[in-house]
């Protein structure tokens, strides 16, 4: 047996829909026992409370989401977020839980034959490698970018989770500052996602979400982002940007968003905000690209949303 397949993983690995588990286990990537989450009434559907926040199952089908009328009416970003999502199949089947937790995406890491960080490795093998589809913002020794589309749009919205064991984690304290090139997440290996909390959407807010992709159709995003923004006349107000498939966990853009708080909705204004999306990028040497992407995508959808 090579170190890389010793290498696998042999950990439990809780499985919902298993759309992603089934393939890292047919590759031999997984191979630990697993353990088969049963739905409750906490863990599936979406419910809403007299204040207008909503909260989500970990077991609820992307698809569902996605269709939820009033979940495109309170939070419009995380509908349109999961409509993107990979394709109707996996929609239908894929949890927000299991899309919250999925493991990485880099073809190392899905190589059995490579023992990368994530697999007991000592180093990461995309960063002297491959690495055209990593991260363009490098905070730590993993340089693959968090898979998770729906974490991405969650941060936007300042939404919290509640595990078997936590509650009230962000998702910052659920996937950590990407300084962890080992794991993919800090939940403990024991520790299951049972819902997500939304709090109540800002009374006159408007979000888009929007993704850059290499071909049309069931792509993974080079960059991926979603914003949210009260317009108070043409000043832009109470501005949220998220950004996804640029590092090793989705990240706010703080530094553009402080550009915008207070400013009138202008082209001027917004292609100047759109410039500081790149604040503290460091590129590989093959992923300078994402950072046009990201300008072009943040430019767009403020421009949508100021109009």
């Amino acid at each position: 047996m090579s170190a890389a397949t010793a290498a696998a993983i042999t950990v439990p690995e809780f499985r919902a829909a298993g759309t992603d588990l089934s393939e890292r286990r047919r590759s031999g990537v997984s191979c630990g026992p697993i353990v088969d989450l049963t739905a409750g009434p906490d863990t599936i559907g979406i419910a809403w409370s007299a204040d207008g926040s909503g909260r989500i199952g970990a077991l609820t089908a992307i698809a569902a989401i996605a269709s939820d009328a009033r979940i495109a009416e309170a939070y419009p970003g995380i509908a349109a977020a999961a409509q993107g999502l990979a394709t109707p199949q996996i929609r239908h089947l894929a949890t927000l839980g299991g899309n919250l937790a999925q493991r990485s995406r880099c073809w190392y890491f899905r190589n059995p034959q490579i023992a990368c960080l994530k697999k007991g490795g000592a180093d990461c093998p995309a960063r002297p490698g491959n690495h055209l589809y990593h991260v363009a913002f490098d905070l730590g020794p993993c340089v693959a970018p968090h898979p998770s589309t729906m974490a991405m749009a969650l941060l936007a919205y300042d939404a919290t989770v509640a595990t078997d064991q936590r509650r009230g984690m962000s998702i910052r304290d659920l996937l950590g500052d990407g300084s962890n090139g080992a794991a993919d997440n800090l939940l403990a290996s024991s520790e299951r996602i049972e819902r997500i909390e939304l709090p109540a959407p800002l009374a006159g807010e408007r979000a888009l979400y929007k993704r850059a992709i290499s071909r049309t159709h069931a792509e993974w995003p080079l960059v991926e982002i979603c914003a949210r923004a009260v317009m108070s006349g043409s000043t832009f107000r109470q501005v949220h940007i998220s950004a996804g498939g640029i590092a090793p966990v989705p990240l706010r853009l703080t530094t553009c968003e402080a550009a915008l708080e207070g400013q009138p909705a202008s082209a001027e204004t917004i292609a100047q905000a759109a410039r500081l999306a790149t604040s503290g990028a460091r590129p590989l040497p093959m992923t300078g690209y994402k950072l046009d992407l990201l300008e072009g995508l943040v430019r767009d959808v403020m421009e949508r949303i100021a109009g």
